[in-house]
C-alpha cells in the first residue's frame, strides 16, 4: 500500500499519448518531463512555440530517447484552439491522456478577440472548448482520462452568471477564483455527462496547493514568499514544482481513481505535501450550477461535446470522499 504517493507510482506510459496545456514551464513543464520519462508521447501545448521548444530540449537533455511533440495553443483564443484541436487530430490518432494544466491571473482588465475577459477565457472556456474538440480522440482511446487543474483558491470562487466576464468591475483575483471554481465544475459535469454516456473516459482534477512557480509567485496570497529574507519564515506555505505537479500525475494515473475525483496535497490548508483524495468546496458540488455553467460554455464558444445523451442526475455528487 502506497503511504505517499511520489513520481515513482507512475508506471511506463510506453505507447500512450499525453497532452500536456501550458508545459514549457512550472507544473505543466515538470508534468510533461515525468511522462516523458515513463516514454509516453508527449504533446507540449503551448501558446509561444519557441518557449515550447525550449521545454522540450530542456527534456531532452534529461531524457534523449524522449518522444516529444509542440503544438501552438493559445487558450485565450477560440481561433487558435480551434486550429490546435484539428492539428492534433490530424497528427495522432489516440489520445490517452489531457492534461488541462494552463491558467493565467490577469491583473488588469483585457477582453480577448472573442469578447471574453481574459482569465475566463483562457482557464476555463480555453480549457473547455479544446476538451470538446479533442473528445473524439479521447472517446477512441481506452481507458483515457481529462485531468483538470484547479486551485485551492476555488474555495473563494463565486460563479457570477450574471457577469462571468466582470463588464461591471474588475477585481483580479475574484476572477482567478471563479475560473478556478468554474474548473471543477467542468469535471463535474463533464463525467456526468460521460457516465451516462457509458463512455469509458473518465474526468478527474487536481489542484498544486502552493507552488514556487513563476504563476504562484505572482498571487498576492504567497507573494511574500518571493522575499530572500522571508523565504525561510514562510518555506511552509509553498513547495517546489516537482512535488506541486504530483496531484496532476496522481489525478492522471493513478489506477485507483475514478471519475469526479479530485487530488491536492496532505498538509495543512492542502497548501504543501504529498497528494491525496481531497474534497472541493460546497459550491462546487452544485448540479445545477455545473449545468448552468456547461450551458454558458457551450453558448459563447458554440462547442457542443459528440457525446449524443444528456447528463443524468447523480446523487452521489455530492457525497463525501
Amino acid at each position: 500500500m502506497v503511504t505517499r504517493w511520489t513520481e515513482q507510482e507512475v508506471p511506463d506510459q510506453s505507447g500512450r499519448t499525453v497532452v500536456v496545456t501550458g508545459a514549457n514551464s512550472g507544473l505543466g513543464f515538470e508534468t510533461a518531463r515525468v511522462f516523458a520519462r515513463r516514454n509516453a508521447e508527449v504533446v507540449l501545448a503551448c501558446r509561444d512555440l519557441r518557449k515550447a521548444g525550449e521545454a522540450g530540449e530542456r527534456i531532452l537533455a534529461e531524457t534523449p530517447a524522449a518522444s516529444l511533440h509542440t503544438l501552438e495553443l493559445d487558450l485565450s483564443s477560440q481561433a487558435s484552439v480551434r486550429r490546435a484541436a484539428d492539428q492534433l487530430k490530424r497528427d495522432h490518432r489516440r489520445l490517452d491522456l489531457l492534461i488541462n494544466n494552463a491558467g493565467a491571473l490577469i491583473r488588469r482588465y483585457e477582453l480577448t478577440e472573442d469578447g471574453f475577459e481574459r482569465t475566463f477565457a483562457t482557464n476555463h472556456l480555453g480549457a473547455f472548448a479544446f476538451t470538446g474538440l479533442t473528445l473524439e480522440r479521447l472517446l477512441e482511446t481506452p481507458g483515457s482520462r481529462v485531468v483538470t487543474v484547479s486551485s485551492v483558491g476555488h474555495k473563494s470562487g463565486v460563479m457570477n452568471f450574471d457577469d462571468p466576464h466582470f463588464a461591471n468591475g474588475y477585481r483580479s483575483h475574484q476572477a482567478y477564483f471563479q475560473s478556478k471554481l468554474a474548473n471543477l465544475l467542468f469535471t463535474y459535469e463533464l463525467q456526468r455527462r460521460l457516465a451516462a454516456a457509458g463512455a469509458s473516459t473518465i474526468a478527474v482534477a487536481a489542484h498544486p496547493g502552493n507552488a514556487r512557480t513563476a504563476f504562484g509567485g505572482d498571487q498576492l496570497h504567497i507573494r511574500i514568499a518571493t522575499k530572500p529574507r522571508l523565504r525561510l519564515l514562510t518555506s511552509w506555505l509553498l513547495q517546489d514544482s516537482s512535488t506541486a505537479a504530483l496531484a496532476t500525475l496522481r489525478a492522471a494515473v493513478d489506477p485507483a481513481a475514478t471519475g469526479g475525483e479530485y487530488f491536492g496535497p496532505e498538509g495543512r490548508n492542502e497548501w504543501t505535501g504529498h497528494p491525496i483524495q481531497v474534497r472541493s468546496s460546497e459550491r462546487s458540488y452544485d448540479t445545477d450550477a455545473q449545468a448552468r455553467l456547461w450551458e454558458l460554455s457551450e453558448q459563447e464558444t458554440g462547442v457542443t461535446y459528440p457525446l449524443g445523451l444528456s447528463p443524468v442526475a447523480d446523487p452521489g455528487t455530492r457525497t463525501s470522499r
